[in-house]
């Protein structure tokens, strides 16, 4: 933990210096891939020693399959590769190791190499392998139409910002960044003309690093007073089962559950703040006017805390685990696209039992919720003290039925999963299979769209 807080902050440091003195101005594509590549590997090394090797070795295994491969099947070979090494790595860290020697705990950059490789796989394989209509406009937007260089490559996938904690980011986007096109790609999406300005504005991170600094001073603050104190282990006490009624143990599992989110909001903030003081995460311009830092943002806090559904909190919380995983699965999927996501997702955070809980009962809610929403919801919108209504009493279920799913995640180990469910009567399991055998299903919104696309490619075809 300490090597981790180290470099993120020495990084930190050399994001800025970077930004400055290795600007696209200052410095050719290829030093600034050289410089942020070089220093990836460093830090990788300081921090994991010579278990970094597993690291190295993921890479350049996928580096030959991107370039020998046969084009319909690069995403195919890369995923399968990626994720088995990652999954023998996951073993081999738990069972061999047990966990406890912090320097074999390799696995979260990883995890991280393993969603870029299986990204730019099947971003590569939508630029030369596929059709342009048969692609989604995010995916025609985001294809890749050759394959990178060796350094192009070893930078995307290792580079200082990402290489301790991420997040993930898509390989155009990330070359724009080196090649300085990152900023103007985005800017000119607005009509300054009409706003004033002669010429095109030159946004500077440092505001949105400051803000996200602070948040991450709040959140390690809240970490070292707030979750030793609320450890998740109480609820699964044998004396505090027996002395607490059923209504006070849900509100204690609420805050556990908070008491446990401040170390993700300090890690996921502090490495979104890297991003950007080394120029990369510009998103755009709002509504308002102002500079947007958020493309690589892990989270939204606000959105998080007040989301009223199910959905809305997966889509808030590890955003970027979740666009990789809605680009390499959910999007590609040929059937069962919610139950293959939240598999995918069990098994590229590990091989814990307790992740599996978590996942298999986040699919069983995800679509109790959805059916609850499709036939339920307009019901209340016809007046404002009726949305209000609908909006609390969403979210307190919201809310609880996330610590019902989370639980398991942080127990990890069957025993203790198991007295925790039965200690709550597995209300929400219930709830939500009968939620699913009273209410109609209506059709999902991605099966619609394939058999639109698949429609469409069949009459292209004919033509």
């Amino acid at each position: 933990q300490i090597n981790f807080v180290a470099c993120q902050l020495f990084a930190l440091l050399a994001a800025f210096w970077f930004r400055i003195y290795l600007s696209p101005s200052h410095a050719s594509s290829a030093v600034r891939h050289a410089f942020a590549t070089l220093f990836g590997i460093y830090f990788a090394v300081f921090c994991f020693g010579w278990y970094s090797i597993h690291l190295f070795v993921l890479v350049m295994m996928n580096y030959g399959i991107m370039n020998m491969a046969s084009v319909p099947n690069i995403h195919r070979y890369s995923f399968v590769v990626a994720m088995g090494y990652l999954t023998l790595c996951h073993i081999s860290r738990i069972y061999i190791f047990h966990y406890g020697i912090l320097t074999t705990d390799f696995s979260g950059p990883l995890m991280i190499i393993t969603q870029k490789i299986t990204t730019l796989a099947c971003q590569l394989h939508d630029g030369i392998g596929r059709q342009a209509e048969e692609l989604t406009a995010e995916q025609n937007r985001l294809a890749v139409k050759s394959r990178p260089s060796l350094l192009e490559y070893l930078s995307y996938l290792l580079n200082f910002m990402s290489i301790i904690a991420g997040p993930c980011s898509n390989y155009k986007d990330y070359i724009a960044f080196i090649e300085g096109r990152h900023v103007h790609m985005k800017l000119l999406e607005v009509n300054w003309k009409q706003k004033g300005y002669d010429r095109l504005p030159d946004p500077s991170p440092t505001g949105a690093v400051m803000y996200k600094l602070c948040i991450t001073l709040v959140s390690l603050i809240l970490f070292l007073t707030l979750t030793k104190n609320f450890p998740m282990a109480y609820i699964i006490d044998n004396e505090f089962l027996d002395k607490t009624p059923f209504l006070s143990r849900l509100g204690y599992l609420y805050v556990v559950t908070q008491a446990a989110k401040p170390k993700y909001y300090f890690a996921w903030t502090l490495a979104d703040a890297v991003n950007n003081a080394a120029g990369y995460g510009f998103s755009g311009v709002d509504e308002r006017g102002t500079f947007r830092w958020d493309l690589l943002s892990n989270l939204n806090i606000w959105n998080i805390e007040t989301a009223t559904s199910f959905k809305m909190y997966i889509e808030n919380w590890n955003i970027q685990t979740a666009a990789w995983l809605k680009r390499v699965c959910y999007d590609r999927a040929p059937w069962y696209p919610t139950a293959l996501t939240f598999i995918l997702s069990a098994l590229w955070h590990g091989i814990y039992p307790g992740y599996y809980f978590t996942f298999l009962t986040g699919i069983l809610i995800t679509l109790a919720a959805r059916a609850i929403r499709n036939n339920c919801r307009h019901y209340f919108l016809s007046s404002v003290p009726l949305k209000i209504a609908y909006d609390i009493v969403t979210w307190a279920v919201t809310q609880l039925a996330v610590c019902y799913t989370v639980a398991p995640f942080v127990m990890l180990a069957v025993e203790p999963t198991i007295k925790f469910y039965k200690s709550v009567y597995f209300h929400m399991h219930i709830l939500s299979i009968l939620v699913l055998l009273l209410l109609p299903i209506r059709p999902q919104a991605h099966s619609v769209r394939r058999a639109h696309n698949q429609a469409m490619l069949n009459s292209i075809k004919n033509k």
